[in-house]
């Protein structure tokens, strides 16, 4: 038997901006930036002190009282964004076929918001050495191990086929998916549940990344900070959110006639061995992750109508980024629209790639390429067709999305209009 194809069925989104796929999709496309001033904790210290937040109220959204109260938010949006995405699906699990349905989640950054306020109550805001055990809460080891992401979820819909959290950085998200896209490809399930989120607004992460200076300093312009692409950008605007996608044979989403946005033709991962933070210029890594993922879906180059860049609005990511579209498209580089939706809604960290994997699916969807906002000023080195600041309508049938992570970490996903792609 040959290898099985995946159907995307499902798509779930709690991002800055809105939550809710629908929300979301007309944020991105509206190239209006969700960010500002951090308002989760007092930024007064910080180098910089804006974010991309989520107007995410738990209870709001649709959480119970004990829910909100037991989950830290990164596991809140997860909750949510896998609800939405199963509603939308229309899936029902067979509890006879449980064991066929699994669950990966992309995570970087684990629980920091809960396991950061538990350690300041447990040591009296760091004041204490020894912390008092018991001040903590019973569910203190569920903020320490990102694995409860997945098993939340799991037990939210009954899922008891393959489980795990994929944690590579910022590709984390990306990742997850393409991950459970091979477990559906060879067998080991029919369906999966898989996506990411991250909610690292907090001050340990804040303090991280200042201390390497990849964010923004640009504090008095918070909704045009983050500027992918543009030779004023100055480092990426930190984010939140979560999105999940359900994934299935395309045998088995047509056979319960699913709606199918889109179908995942390809995926790759490359690591550079090279540096924690550092990138080459040329690209080199990141090239060859996209050439992967566009043999793995046996598409030429040529057939990419849309590229969904990683767009951190990082010098040296831009000139990286750039770099590796001209080394896998070729001439097509010039031809192809690329554009960066961190501008509107931040970088989420673990979790911006599987939101973006959900715009791409969404872009084949509407026939629509979101723009690159804040982009006034175009870097004459980046000399490729970066969408600036309004959106295209445009026939898509081949997406591709790229993503990059510290550590060295390149994925590349090639997305398909499921419908148009031959057998």
């Amino acid at each position: 038997m040959g290898e099985r194809r995946v159907a995307i069925t499902g798509i779930g989104v709690v991002a800055p901006g809105g939550t809710g796929a629908k929300a979301f999709w007309e944020r991105i496309v509206s190239g209006v930036p969700a960010t500002r001033g951090i308002t989760a904790f007092d930024p007064g210290p910080f180098r910089s002190r804006i974010a991309a937040e989520c107007d995410f109220d738990p209870h709001q959204a649709g959480l119970t009282g004990p829910e909100a109260d037991r989950l830290d938010r990164a596991a809140q949006m997860l909750m949510i964004a896998t609800r939405e995405a199963m509603a939308e699906s229309a899936l029902l699990i067979d509890p006879d076929a449980a064991h066929r349905v699994g669950v990966t989640i992309g995570n970087a950054v684990g629980l920091t918001q809960q396991l950061e306020r538990e350690y300041r109550r447990l040591s009296g805001d760091g004041r204490s050495w020894v912390v008092d055990p018991a001040l903590a809460s019973p569910h203190l080891y569920d903020y320490f191990v990102p694995s409860s992401l997945s098993a939340e979820v799991a037990w939210e819909i009954g899922a008891e086929g393959p489980n795990s959290v994929v944690s590579a950085g910022c590709t984390s998200g990306v990742d997850a998916i393409g991950y459970a896209c091979d477990l559906i490809r060879e067998g080991a399930a029919d369906v999966m549940v898989a996506g990411g989120t991250d909610a690292p607004i907090a001050p340990i992460t804040v303090a991280c990344f200042d201390a390497i200076k990849a964010t923004s300093p640009r504090n008095d312009e918070p909704d045009s900070a983050s500027r992918p692409f543009d030779r004023t950008r100055n480092g990426f605007v930190l984010g939140e959110g979560a999105a999940v996608l359900v994934l299935e044979s395309l045998e088995h989403a047509r056979r319960r006639g699913a709606h199918i946005y889109a179908e995942v033709a390809g995926y790759a991962s490359h690591g550079n061995a090279h540096h924690m933070t550092g990138l080459r210029p040329d690209g080199l890594e990141m090239a060859g992750a996209i050439a992967s993922a566009l043999h793995r879906a046996r598409l030429d180059p040529t057939a990419v109508d849309y590229v969904n860049a990683h767009g951190t609005a990082t010098q040296q990511n831009d000139r990286h980024e750039t770099a590796a579209f001209k080394r896998s498209l070729g001439e097509h580089a010039r031809a192809v629209p690329i554009s960066s939706i961190k501008a509107v809604v931040g970088h989420s960290l673990g979790a911006i790639g599987a939101i973006e994997v959900a715009a791409c699916a969404l872009a084949l969807e509407h026939g629509v390429v979101p723009p690159t906002a804040n982009l006034h000023r175009p870097d004459p080195q980046l000399d490729l067709d970066y969408v600036p600041l309004t959106a295209r309508e445009q026939q898509l049938g081949t997406v591709l999305t790229v993503a990059s992570g510290f550590g060295g970490f390149q994925s590349a996903m090639v997305l398909t209009d499921a419908d148009r792609r031959a057998a």
